[in-house]
């Protein structure tokens, strides 16, 4: 979740957390799994409908229009871009449910676990493990393919509280998560 070029660059030793999560999409398509894709990006419509009081208005106005549904700023990073019949969705708040169809395109799917990789680790990881559990997902939290600026914040998220609502797991885990399934 969210990356992004614009996202991506904000993010210390970029390179190997991309490599990472490149190396999670490789493990999930080899096993037979969806791969999805959010991020956040606006339309003309987008920016009128944040209310001023909302704590996402200023982040946005000191974006300007950075964050425009076709810059090359909210483009997926190349490295790990989707293919034809990842699920993309486009959002406009923090969270990958809120203000998409993601529950939707998910259950049409008959996916009823996710795991996440993102940046960053206290806002988007966050605020989707949190909705997804309330909507009966299973979650697996990939903690090395999740980044977020404050290493301590994402730290105590991965050790104290993900624990409570998800399995947290390393990209390496991955391959056996997906035989303990079967």
């Amino acid at each position: 979740m969210d990356y992004q070029n614009g996202v991506v660059s904000l993010i210390a030793d970029a390179d190997a957390l991309v490599a990472r999560v490149a190396d999670a999409i490789a493990t999930v398509r080899g096993q037979g799994g969806h791969v999805g894709y959010v991020r956040v990006a606006f339309e003309e419509a987008d920016y009128a409908a944040i209310p001023p009081a909302s704590q996402f208005a200023p982040i946005v106005a000191a974006a300007g229009r950075a964050y425009d549904a076709d810059s090359p700023v909210t483009a997926i990073d190349d490295r790990v871009a989707p293919r034809s019949g990842d699920i993309v969705v486009r959002k406009t708040r923090v969270g990958a449910f809120s203000t998409t169809d993601l529950d939707a395109q998910l259950r049409d799917r008959g996916i009823d676990t996710l795991i996440l990789a993102g940046i960053s680790t206290s806002g988007v990881v966050l605020s989707t493990l949190r909705d997804a559990s309330d909507r009966d997902y299973q979650i697996v939290v990939l903690a090395d393919a999740c980044a977020d600026r404050d290493p301590e914040v994402h730290d105590v998220l991965m050790r104290k509280v993900y624990p409570r609502q998800a399995h947290v797991a390393t990209v390496a885990d991955l391959p056996g998560l997906f035989r303990q399934h079967r």
